[in-house]
C-alpha cells in the first residue's frame, strides 16, 4: 500500500470532519492561469500566504490536490503553542541568541495572529486559551523548572510554574509531577479554523482551486510555471507549501523531511461535570516526552487525546483500543469511557526539528518541516513569505539561515533507521 493509500485511510473517522460542514467547495483548475504567486497546497501555510499576499494587492492562485484542509491542517491536535518544535537551545547554536530571540517572538506573535484572523474574519473554532506542560516525573518536573526558569530570564515568556502539590489543582491525573501553565498558547478546532481561513482568502480575491494535484513546477527565469492534468498556471513567484505531499516535485527537499504518522482518538461524550473536572481550566495539554502524549477537552465535553506515533508509515494495530488504554491510564475515572473517533495523518519532520523555510529559485519558495507543530506557526510562515515576495525578506531570512541535513540512509534506508532512534527515546522516557 501506498504512502498516500494510508494517509487516505488514517482521514477517515476524524472527529474534525464528522462535526464540521464543509461548503460546496472550489472548482479545479482548467486552462491557463497567468498570476502574480501561485501556491501549492491549500493548508495552513499555503492558506495564510494567500491571505496575506492578497491583502498586499497580489493576483495570488491556489492549487490544492484534494481539499483544503484535507492534510495535517485539518487532522491535528489542534494545540497552538509557543515555540518551535526544537528546543531554542537548537535555534541560538546555529543563529546566535539575538537571532533566537527573534524567533521565539515571532513564535508568539504567531500565536496572537491565530486569535487576530478569528476575531477580524469572524471564524467559529472553538478557541481557548491555556497550555499545560506537564511532566511525569521528578527529575522531568526539575528540567522542565530549570528551562521555564531560562525562558523567562532570557527571553521573556511568562509562564505560571506548578509545583508537585500543585499539580491536582490543574489535572486530575496520578501521572504527573510537576508542569508550567502558559495562558497565551492555546487550542481550537483545526479543519473548522483552515476552512475559515480558506473562505477569508476567496473572499479576499485568492483563486482556490481544488481536485488540482501539481504534477510539474518550473522556474523558467522570471515565470514559474505549474502544471496540472487540466492547466497550467504562470506565475511571477510561487511557494511549495505541500509539506509531506510533494511527492517527487521536489527531490531536493523531500530528503530534509520525514513523513511520522501520528494518531488521535476522541471519546464519546463524557458527563459534564466530569469533563470539567479533567483539566479544570480547559487547557491543552501536553508531557514532555520525547514519544509524547497530549489532550484536550472539546467544547461538546469529549476528551480529545494523541499518543501514538509509526516512524515506519504503518498504521499501530488495535488503534482505537492501545489509545483508549493510554487515555485511561493517564485518567483512571475514564476507564469505562468508549472511544467514538479514530484518525491520524502524516506530519513533516526534519532531522533537528527546527522548520525548513527558503528558496529553491529567487522566485520559488517553499515551507515545510513544521515538524508536528505547525498549527500557529504556518500562519507566521504564510506571513513571512508573504513579506519576502514583497520585497522585505528580513524576517524570512532569519529561518531560511537554518542549516538542515538529509535524513541518514536515503530513500530506503531512512525510515528503518529512525525506527531503531526512536526505540531508544522511547526506552529513555520509560526510564524516566
Amino acid at each position: 500500500m501506498s504512502f498516500l493509500s494510508i494517509d487516505r485511510d488514517l482521514a477517515r473517522d476524524s472527529y474534525y470532519a464528522a462535526t464540521t460542514q464543509r461548503g460546496p467547495g472550489f472548482p479545479a483548475l482548467s486552462g491557463s492561469v497567468d498570476c502574480d504567486v501561485a501556491i501549492v497546497g491549500g493548508g495552513l501555510a499555503g492558506l495564510n500566504a494567500a491571505l496575506e499576499l492578497a491583502a498586499r494587492g497580489f493576483k495570488t492562485v491556489l492549487l490544492e490536490a484534494k481539499q483544503v484542509g484535507w492534510g495535517a491542517s485539518g487532522r491535528n491536535g489542534g494545540q497552538a503553542i509557543h515555540g518551535l518544535a526544537c528546543d531554542q537551545e537548537t535555534i541560538e547554536a546555529q543563529l546566535g541568541l539575538d537571532d533566537a530571540k527573534r524567533v521565539w517572538a515571532m513564535s508568539i506573535e504567531a500565536l496572537d495572529l491565530i486569535r487576530e484572523r478569528i476575531a477580524t474574519h469572524h471564524i467559529d473554532c472553538d478557541w481557548r486559551d491555556g497550555y499545560l506542560g506537564l511532566a511525569t516525573t521528578r527529575r522531568k518536573a526539575a528540567d522542565l523548572a530549570t528551562w521555564a526558569d531560562r525562558m523567562t530570564a532570557v527571553y521573556g515568556a511568562e509562564f505560571t510554574p506548578i509545583g508537585e502539590a500543585e499539580v491536582p489543582h490543574w489535572i486530575a491525573s496520578p501521572r504527573y509531577r510537576g508542569g508550567i501553565h502558559d495562558p497565551r498558547s492555546g487550542h481550537l478546532h483545526p479543519l473548522k479554523y483552515s476552512l475559515g481561513i480558506a473562505a477569508a482568502a476567496a473572499g479576499a480575491g485568492v483563486q482556490i482551486h481544488e481536485d488540482s494535484p501539481v504534477t510539474a513546477v518550473e522556474p523558467q527565469g522570471a515565470t514559474v510555471r505549474v502544471r496540472t492534468a487540466q492547466g497550467e498556471v504562470r506565475a511571477r513567484q510561487a511557494l511549495l507549501a505541500g509539506n509531506v505531499y510533494l511527492q517527487g516535485m521536489a527531490p531536493q527537499l523531500e530528503a530534509r523531511i520525514m513523513p511520522v504518522g501520528t494518531y488521535i482518538v476522541c471519546s464519546e461524550p463524557i458527563e459534564p461535570r466530569l469533563c470539567d473536572s479533567l483539566v479544570p481550566s480547559r487547557s491543552a495539554v501536553c508531557d514532555t516526552n520525547f514519544v509524547l502524549d497530549y489532550f484536550r477537552p472539546t467544547n461538546d465535553h469529549r476528551l480529545l487525546y494523541g499518543g501514538r506515533v509509526s516512524y515506519s508509515t504503518m498504521t499501530p494495530p488495535n488503534l482505537a483500543e492501545s489509545m483508549r488504554q493510554r487515555m485511561a491510564g493517564t485518567f483512571p475515572q475514564l476507564a469505562g469511557t468508549r472511544i467514538q473517533y479514530a484518525w491520524g495523518g502524516f506530519v513533516d519532520i526534519t532531522m533537528n526539528r527546527a522548520p525548513d523555510f527558503g528558496r529553491l529559485a529567487p522566485n520559488l519558495y517553499y515551507l515545510q518541516g513544521f515538524s508536528g507543530h505547525g498549527l500557529a506557526l504556518t500562519g507566521l510562515a504564510g506571513k513571512l513569505v508573504a513579506e519576502a515576495m514583497s520585497g522585505d525578506a528580513s524576517r524570512f531570512d532569519v529561518f531560511a539561515r537554518l542549516k538542515h541535513h538529509a535524513f541518514p540512509g536515503g530513500r530506503w534506508l531512512r525510515t528503518p533507521a529512525l525506527v531503531l532512534g526512536m526505540a531508544w527515546y522511547r526506552l529513555r522516557d520509560l526510564l524516566g
